[in-house]
């Protein structure tokens, strides 16, 4: 009954408050200095290359101060401004792809719209709708084209603020987008210690002749919905517990322990007999940059992340289907000699267009975990505080987790991309709604 009640409070609250956004002005922001003659071509790595053809989403929320009138004026001027100066540093954010080969560093500038939002900042973040937040988005997430780099500042009506970010995959992973962040809000409250990026990754993953691979492979335009779901400290501490990953395995992260039980709740609530055929996998986003030798300092830019792909017992005897043993060893398996041959490029290539083409027959289910757990998410202060929530968005891939830290709390959001039908079973889950909280909060709930 209480799960029944959370649902028609949660459909309720979504009928009358559906979040409003009116653009109401465009620009383009470029370099506050030139970008010299020397630096106008930046060749892709062939990592860049692989990479999907999306936008990488995250919005940031800040509250407003006393002064709202002014407060906005300020803000939104020296947001402007810092950007362009922060793009000096980050100036093939201001160019334009070619042929998935360089990015034109040519100064063209960054998209910079902004806009109304027609409701309070706590409605938006106490209840957030993940198909909402794009609107918050400057752009459409499949929708890259040439662009690198678009920006959208959202003001509701209490006066406070979205900073909505859009970044091309094609020169960007995740760690890379938090590092022009954080140097950008560090631009705009004067910090004097700023991160200079280093760019150039091609010399170390040098680009390849893609004939006949598809980056795009598994973006999915329609029917795919997303759900938040939001796990505290306690009810992880007890998947850890509960999950001890086999003999000899080790206790389980929180990761591991939280994408072992999203993953066995998919295939319990999914899985047919007509899928037992079907080879499954799951995939983790590694961090190449610690797997070098030696290792990449924090400021390389680019995509310098791989996935370690692993492949779960399905016999449901196994506990929790052997998750965690399988891709323990697929995790150790990223090391310097799969660095040297993602340098060399063909054989990882040959795989790629193997897998695509398996996956697009549907030989393969593909399940994909990334985690933004202990990013710094929330250390862009632009000159009035930190982010009071920071979200993600409704993305293009199906069967994708997207794990962010709870500002607070020890917690994980668990950001969930499924097909229409497949996310209608899951979140009716028994087993999942007993571990997510049936009371629609901001720190614990089910969106």
């Amino acid at each position: 009954k209480l799960h029944i009640y959370c649902c028609i409070y949660i459909y309720i609250h979504t009928l009358f408050c559906k979040m409003k956004v009116e653009v109401i002005s465009r620009d383009t922001i470029k370099p506050s200095s030139p970008t010299p003659d020397h630096l106008r071509t930046l060749q892709l790595s062939f990592c860049d290359q692989i990479a999907a053809p999306v936008f990488m989403p995250i919005t940031l929320f800040y509250p407003a101060d006393s002064d709202v009138k002014q407060d906005i004026v300020d803000r939104t001027k020296q947001l402007k401004q810092s950007l362009s100066e922060a793009l000096t540093r980050f100036y093939p954010l201001a160019g334009r792809t070619k042929d998935n080969l360089f990015i034109d560093c040519n100064d063209e500038g960054v998209h910079y719209l902004e806009a109304r939002v027609k409701c309070q900042l706590s409605q938006a973040i106490d209840q957030p709708d993940p198909a909402d937040l794009n609107k918050l988005l400057p752009c459409e997430l499949d929708n890259v084209g040439d662009l690198v780099l678009a920006i959208q500042v959202n003001t509701f009506e209490c006066g406070g603020i979205a900073v909505g970010v859009c970044i091309s995959h094609k020169i960007a992973d995740a760690l890379s987008m938090f590092m022009f962040i954080n140097s950008w809000a560090s631009t705009a409250r004067g910090d004097g210690d700023i991160v200079s990026p280093h760019f150039g990754l091609s010399t170390l993953f040098p680009p390849r002749k893609l004939t006949g691979f598809k980056a795009s492979t598994g973006i999915f335009k329609d029917k795919i919905v997303t759900k938040r779901f939001v796990f505290n400290a306690s009810k992880i501490a007890s998947l850890r517990a509960q999950n001890t990953g086999g003999q000899n395995a080790g206790r389980p992260t929180r990761i591991e322990a939280l994408s072992t039980f999203i993953w066995s709740r998919f295939v319990a609530v999914t899985q047919g007999n007509e899928d037992s055929k079907r080879l499954n996998t799951v995939l983790y986003a590694v961090n190449l940059r610690t797997r070098m030798d030696p290792p990449l300092p924090e400021n390389y830019f680019g995509n310098i992340s791989s996935f370690a792909i692993a492949v779960p017992s399905m016999d449901s005897n196994e506990e929790c289907y052997g998750v965690v043993n399988s891709v323990r060893d697929a995790i150790k398996k990223i090391n310097g000699d799969y660095v040297e041959k993602l340098q060399r490029g063909d054989e990882h290539l040959n795989f790629m267009k193997d897998r695509a083409e398996k996956i697009t027959k549907g030989g393969v289910v593909s399940f994909s975990f990334t985690s933004l757990c202990r990013f710094p998410l929330y250390e862009a202060d632009f000159g009035w505080g930190k982010p009071v929530w920071v979200g993600s968005a409704s993305l293009t891939f199906k069967n994708l987790v997207v794990f962010m830290d709870t500002k607070l709390g020890g917690g994980i959001e668990a950001w969930v991309n499924l097909k229409e039908d497949d996310m209608a079973k899951f979140e009716s889950d028994h087993e999942l709604l007993a571990l997510v909280s049936p009371i629609p909060d901001a720190k614990n709930s089910v969106f």
